[in-house]
């Protein structure tokens, strides 16, 4: 029952060809991995250095030297690798897969003779691993090397970086657990539990698929392992000063026990996600209803309009229900992220279109904009008000920044979306031998066998610019299967034919199955309204009481100062506005722009220097406002930019 009905389609089997999508996945391809390979070796002009390469060499003995950087700063090599390998499978590189293998043999080389692979400790001594598992991310290293090794493999059919990551999985397993000799510990940032399961497919090693499930149901149980940790290894535990405590690593207790959001917003929707996977692989229905009561109260009353998730700076973390600040916000672009990769594996289980539409609006809001549209800087936080000065001199807004950055000492985000965006077929497209679902609309081929018969389909698309979709369908035999296409949730109305006749669009779940013997050149029209619309936040969210954000598909759009003047807390929308759209080819690398009739305050009788006066009502000057993708902003002036706005 709980087991996953669907599973990804291969990035080889889906050559993405429309506007969009195409131009970010080339721009992974030819400027993000090869920037970030140059960041990774310490050679990115007035960029904080990575140290990651330099101390896999250390580590390797091919030169002196002492760790530096991050404790977990193995994981960005390790994450760069996982994206060329998808780019990899839809677009071969002979140079690029040298440079992979030849920074594989230098991973090969660190490792220790039991498997053991963290260069911290390697260069800083042996003696000291697995004694820090809540802070010392060696588990965390271990899951994103062993998520890059099953990629790597697939996409070349190497198993030189698999056996290296089995190696180290099968170290860990050797030392921990509950067995006698073992250390009963758990991961302090997860990701190592879906990273196993993705193992066990490939091994069909049954210790994987156990460590992985050993890693959930441990954690939280009392004794709490983190306590006799610090009590035994001296460790200090700095969240236990803090309301979070042990839930800032969501081991505070049992993950069944857990209904709320919790702690680290990353460490938490990697925490979920390795539960769906353990729910699907061991019909564990408790572990599942633990899983969709934390993915309620994330959507419900923890997740931003723009799908970015974890409301404070403090500990990057979850706060309590309805509290979404604007211009504090954390918004790691990591945690959208694991939302999306949450998403995924609820809706592999459900086949349920909610968990596809967070997936969409995660990903063209919360995760696009951490990354400049040529590639080449970055957003750890993505705020959803920004006033430059604040950020500057008010410390609490130090965390945000007005403008994306080259690199970061923590550099997690960069490479984790260049893994997303190469994998993005596996997001937009999911089947099994006899349905595929299209759950993101991108233009394309894709190539998918079907009843043991092969299936040419191309997409034609220019979303989410406007919700038209041409589908053409190509086969040497009719082929019965069913092609479930998602009618996303802001849609409100839509027409579908086939071969030119109307056909009743009556969405279960969220998507029209649409099941008969395809034949070729069969065709399909679908058409989505995609009006601008205003979208409100529940009242208990008191940052945004009186305002609402300007929608257009799934896109979220923003205010900016280069646009509409400083000031924008000034700025109020009317009532019922008319909304005109417009195509702009140049800006923005091309986007629709909204315009809208406004208001801003007036300024007459504040010329002067006085701060307060005797209220005399409200007074109000028109004003034309121009709003633009959110995920596109800061690509031009640095200025003030605003989601929210006054009605």
């Amino acid at each position: 029952m709980f087991e996953k009905k669907l599973k990804p389609v291969a990035p080889d089997h889906m050559k993405i060809q429309d506007r969009f999508w195409k131009e970010y996945m080339e721009l992974i391809r030819n400027h993000v991995i090869p920037y970030q390979w140059e960041a990774l070796n310490d050679r990115i002009e007035n960029a904080e250095p990575s140290y990651c390469i330099q101390n896999f060499r250390v580590a390797a003995g091919l030169e002196k030297g002492t760790f530096q950087g991050m404790v977990f700063q193995d994981s960005d090599v390790y994450k760069w690798l996982e994206a060329v390998a998808y780019s990899l499978m839809w677009h071969p590189d002979e140079e690029l897969e040298k440079t992979a293998d030849e920074t594989i043999e230098l991973i090969g080389k660190a490792q220790q003779p039991d498997g053991y692979l963290d260069t911290y400790y390697i260069i800083n001594g042996l003696e000291k691993r697995f004694t820090n598992l809540m802070d010392h991310h060696e588990l965390y290293c271990l899951g994103h090397m062993t998520e890059a090794a099953v990629a790597y493999y697939k996409a070349t059919g190497k198993r030189r970086f698999l056996d290296i990551a089995i190696g180290y999985a099968d170290c860990v397993y050797d030392h921990l657990g509950m067995e006698d000799g073992k250390i009963p510990g758990y991961p302090g940032h997860e990701v190592a539990e879906m990273a196993l399961c993705a193992l066990h497919d490939i091994t069909k090693d049954e210790k994987h698929l156990k460590l992985a499930k050993y890693f959930i149901d441990q954690r939280g149980q009392q004794p709490l392992f983190f306590d006799q940790e610090c009590e035994k290894n001296g460790n200090k535990c700095f969240w236990d000063d803090t309301y979070m405590q042990k839930q800032y690593y969501q081991a505070g207790k049992p993950v069944r026990d857990q209904d709320k959001a919790e702690g680290h917003a990353v460490r938490a929707v990697y925490l979920y996600s390795g539960m769906a996977e353990v729910a699907a692989r061991t019909e564990d229905q408790e572990l599942f209803a633990a899983c969709e009561k934390l993915w309620e109260n994330i959507v419900n009353r923890q997740m931003y309009v723009t799908g970015a998730i974890g409301a404070t700076e403090h500990g990057e973390a979850f706060t309590f229900d309805y509290d979404l600040p604007n211009d504090t916000v954390y918004g790691e672009t990591c945690a959208a992220i694991g939302l999306i990769f949450f998403a995924r594996r609820m809706f592999e289980i459900t086949k349920d279109g909610k968990y596809a539409d967070v997936m969409e609006r995660a990903l063209y809001n919360g995760v696009i904009s951490g990354m400049s549209l040529d590639g080449k800087s970055f957003f750890y936080v993505n705020p959803l008000e920004v006033v430059p000065e604040a950020c500057e001199k008010d410390y609490h807004k130090r965390h945000v920044k007005p403008v994306r950055q080259k690199w970061f000492g923590c550099a997690c985000c960069p490479p984790n979306i260049a893994r997303l965006l190469s994998s993005l077929a596996g997001y937009a497209f999911e089947e099994n031998e006899h349905e595929l679902y299209v759950n993101l609309y991108t233009g394309g081929v894709l190539n998918t066998r079907k009843n043991g018969r092969e299936n040419q389909i191309t997409f034609e698309t220019d979303y989410p610019w406007n919700g038209q979709v041409k589908i053409t369908i190509e086969n040497q035999e009719n082929t019965e299967f069913t092609l479930a296409l998602r009618i996303p949730g802001w849609c409100s109305s839509c027409s579908l034919k086939i071969n030119g006749e109307e056909v009743e669009a009556v969405p279960e779940k969220g998507y029209v199955l649409l099941n008969k013997v395809w034949k070729n050149e069969d065709n399909i029209l679908l058409e989505m309204d995609m009006p601008v619309r205003l979208v409100e936040a529940n009242p208990k969210v008191r940052e945004d009481i009186g305002k609402a954000v300007v929608m257009r598909g799934p896109l979220v759009y923003c205010l900016e100062e280069a646009d509409n003047g400083p000031q924008l807390q000034q700025i109020y929308l009317k009532e019922e506005p008319k909304f005109c759209t417009e195509f702009q080819p140049e800006l923005l690398k091309g986007v629709v722009t909204i315009k809208a009739e406004g208001k801003r305050v007036s300024s007459h009788g504040w010329e002067g220097e006085g701060l307060y006066r005797t209220y005399t009502g409200k007074q109000f000057e028109d004003a034309e406002l121009k709003f633009i993708p959110y995920y596109a902003w800061t690509n031009r002036t640095p200025g003030e930019m605003a989601v929210w706005v006054r009605v």
